[in-house]
């Protein structure tokens, strides 16, 4: 299994990143880091700068077809450029269109937002989000993760760090 996770350049939480990767290796699956741009993303801790980690593909040269899972780690500044890029929405949006499942943690869920993905949904995040995901047709739960099943697809959403646990069980829950 193959699963896709995809991050601007310009920033993730690097925890959101690298705990999920670590649950997804240890389920036997290959994660790919997929960005709008070749090189290097920037990873950060909250704010400061933290390690950079190496593109695998960029997103208008992958396919939905490749993976069978897509994970969105947060930090506010990935999902805020990410949702500004045309290739990066219809990538999620693709992923949603063939009914393969999708993670967000954090503030990932503006990029769910963006590509028209949360219509319908109950689904949490950090908190700040709320009114967005509200006013974008989502019911909102204070949950440490919440596994939305609404037709073909399966959207785990997570609030934050402090609930990663939750969220890599749940991640790897979908690849079984």
């Amino acid at each position: 299994m193959n699963v896709a996770f995809l991050v601007a350049p310009q920033g993730v939480e690097q925890v959101e990143l690298t705990e999920p990767w670590k649950a997804v290796e240890g389920a036997g699956a290959t994660p790919r880091l997929i960005s709008t741009k070749s090189g290097r993303i920037q990873a950060f801790d909250h704010l400061d700068k933290a390690d950079t980690f190496p593109v695998d593909q960029i997103v208008g040269e992958a396919a939905v077809t490749q993976f069978d899972l897509l994970v969105l780690p947060g930090g506010v500044a990935n999902p805020d450029f990410l949702r500004m890029d045309p290739m990066a929405v219809g990538f999620v949006r693709e992923f949603f269109s063939a009914g393969k499942p999708v993670a967000a943690i954090c503030h990932a869920p503006w990029t769910l937002i963006e590509a028209d993905a949360v219509r319908g949904r109950t689904m949490t995040s950090w908190p700040s989000l709320r009114t967005d995901l509200q006013n974008a047709g989502a019911t909102w739960v204070d949950e440490q993760v919440k596994v939305c099943e609404r037709g073909p697809n399966t959207l785990i959403t997570s609030r934050k760090p402090d609930d990663l646990k939750a969220f890599c069980e749940a991640v790897v829950n979908v690849l079984r």
